[in-house]
């Protein structure tokens, strides 16, 4: 089923999309593969609470139990939980992950040894046969939808999903629809047992013009006294290009492949580095004299991009925090997700 076959940010727009955290009834769920947390956050705001919250990464769990210290979070590989041991999670509302990227041709016979990404998610849906949640949400790359590379998995989801009683959908989402001052096309699996797929409808993009890079950074750009940061945000009139966390086996942190990188510079930024502060005041923006005349982003001005609010702390040395940043979910999105399944779950 694709989006028109249903019937029927943090800054300017996060009033008008966010939800009031006291919603009731609240709903339960299990969030695995949870990574920063903009996902888990995102549905909080939209009235889930987890029973549980899951990670394989140290520094990840810290940044989790420094922001929700209520949170029950457990360091623990997806494919090594035994849903026996945590009876908790047994008839969630919700089973949600971010899980990491599936990357390459998908083919679903490959091992996990060959292709970890692939493992987790075919781990993460076959987890619905001991957790049987009323609903799942799973976000990924926008190929895992589109392209025919990935039919194979598609045809497993599909397979394991109906043996179990669950009907689905996948579809593209961009972020910039939600209030995300960024061009990310996020692909979504949604499943529900019942007849709660009648009842879900993708969520409506924002009526609002799209934040720009400059009006969501612009303030933060002169937080070190650089007096040429107003001129700086009023050229940089653009949605970001998709902020890309990369792998954490190797290299250190950039905004991205080599076409990200020249959108960047368009506006200015060097992509190949992450800063460790803001301008200095006797920073002299100068992008014709290449890299060392441009600004550099911090990851905290990162996190803006991608929908994670000001409070929201991340823990670890600079490139781990990006790698956090940088492959989350972001949290506007994950809410109006979030809103349009618990509205479908209500219904029922």
């Amino acid at each position: 089923m694709t989006t028109s076959e249903f019937d029927g940010v943090e800054g300017h727009t996060t009033a008008k999309r966010r939800s009031d955290e006291r919603l009731t009834p609240r709903l339960r769920s299990l969030e695995i593969c949870t990574g920063a947390g903009g996902l888990a956050l995102g549905l909080e705001r939209a009235g889930f609470d987890p029973v549980l919250v899951l990670d394989n990464r140290r520094v990840v769990c810290e940044t989790l139990r420094a922001n929700r210290p209520e949170w029950d979070v457990r360091e623990i590989d997806l494919v090594a939980f035994d849903p026996a041991e945590e009876q908790q999670v047994y008839d969630v509302d919700l089973l949600a992950g971010g899980l990491p990227r599936v990357k390459g041709a998908a083919a679903v016979n490959r091992t996990r040894g060959s292709d970890a990404e692939l493992g987790l998610f075919k781990a993460a849906v076959e987890l619905l046969y001991g957790v049987q949640p009323r609903a799942l949400l799973l976000d990924n790359v926008p190929d895992i939808v589109t392209k025919e590379s990935y039919a194979p998995l598609r045809d497993f989801v599909a397979g394991e999903l109906h043996h179990l009683g669950y009907r689905h959908a996948w579809f593209v989402l961009n972020a910039a629809d939600y209030g995300v001052p960024q061009d990310r096309a996020e692909g979504i699996l949604v499943a529900f047992k019942g007849d709660g797929l009648e009842r879900f409808r993708v969520p409506e993009p924002l009526l609002d013009p799209p934040m720009t890079v400059g009006m969501a950074l612009g303030a933060s750009m002169a937080g070190g006294g650089w007096g040429g940061a107003a001129a700086w945000a009023a050229q940089a009139d653009r949605l970001a290009p998709t902020i890309v966390g990369g792998s954490w086996d190797r290299g250190g942190g950039d905004l991205g492949m080599t076409g990200s990188k020249r959108a960047w510079a368009r506006m200015g930024v060097d992509g190949a580095t992450i800063a460790d502060a803001v301008p200095a005041p006797d920073f002299s923006w100068d992008p014709s004299r290449g890299r060392e005349g441009m600004v550099c982003l911090t990851v905290d001005q990162v996190a803006v991009l991608q929908g994670f609010p000001d409070d929201w702390s991340i823990m670890g040395r600079k490139t781990a925090r990006y790698r956090q940043v940088g492959n989350a979910t972001p949290p506007p999105l994950a809410e109006a997700l979030g809103l349009s399944i618990r509205a479908a779950l209500l219904a029922q």
